[in-house]
């Protein structure tokens, strides 16, 4: 029987796009009906050897080019930017699945379903991108994402508190802001697409906050002191906000870790 491992493998370390969508899908439905193992067999490879396509050309934050959402051409590169962001997340939750051994059976099994939704995510993000007559990799795309992965390649508390409980829950905070704007633009599709991505992102987010709080009670470890720390030192820079503390608090935050990100935000 494959084992989970085996198809994180066949996703992180083979850059065809296409293979990795369908290899996804296939060990959501082998998982769904009981034909996935979630024993460990192969050792795990080092993380710089993951394989990811030629294109997009790959660029620092401050090297995007910016474009207006209320032109053709701004229109497709914002989807084309989270078109990116969605493909990244594909590799973020096959990462976690691979690269930390040993952990609940359940664990693995939201993770791989969120590897799942992320891939659904891309693909209707990269069908509405052909209205525009772009395809993904016709663009630039965000260097960023993949090193938080590789700066927490060994600490599954770290990559917990800035991964989902920091990258995606970013998500949570301007997502909103995003669908009005395609309201009133009138792009229908877009603004079913992102409400999608948003309802799953909720339930990504609350994952990452309920793994951390459970490893945090079997390391014995704080969560909430232990989710500061993991910031302070893993994440550069500040998470930026404003924070959607509604969502964020559905999403599995506390009103305490809340209040230190907006501390954080007033002293900077």
């Amino acid at each position: 029987m494959n084992t989970i491992f085996d198809f994180a493998e066949c996703c992180l370390f083979d850059d065809d796009i296409a293979r990795k969508l369908e290899t996804t899908h296939q060990a959501q439905q082998l998982a769904q009906t009981g034909q996935l193992s979630f024993e460990p067999a192969a050792p795990v490879k080092p993380i710089v050897d993951t394989l990811f396509p030629d294109k997009p050309r790959l660029l620092m934050p401050r090297d995007m080019p910016r474009r207006r959402l209320d032109t053709m051409e701004g229109k497709a590169a914002f989807f084309h930017a989270l078109a990116h962001i969605e493909f990244m997340a594909i590799y973020l939750a096959w990462d976690i699945i691979y690269r930390f051994r040993g952990l609940p059976e359940a664990f693995y099994r939201d993770w791989l379903k969120i590897a799942a939704e992320e891939a659904l995510h891309f693909e209707l993000l990269r069908q509405h991108m052909s209205s525009f007559s772009v395809e993904y990799g016709d663009l630039p795309a965000h260097k960023g994402l993949w090193s938080h992965a590789e700066d927490t390649a060994d600490d599954i508390m770290a990559r917990l508190a800035v991964v989902p409980r920091c990258m995606e829950a970013r998500g949570l905070d301007v997502t909103p802001a995003m669908i009005d704007k395609l309201k009133i633009l009138g792009d229908d599709v877009g603004v079913a697409i992102l409400t999608r991505i948003y309802q799953d992102e909720v339930g990504h987010v609350e994952r990452g906050s309920y793994w951390f709080n459970y490893f945090a009670a079997q390391f014995g470890l704080d969560p909430e002191q232990t989710y500061k720390e993991k910031i302070l030192a893993c994440y550069q820079g500040k998470p930026k906000g404003p924070f959607n503390r509604e969502v964020r608090i559905i999403a599995g935050f506390t009103h305490n870790e809340i209040d230190w990100l907006e501390e954080r935000l007033h002293e900077e």
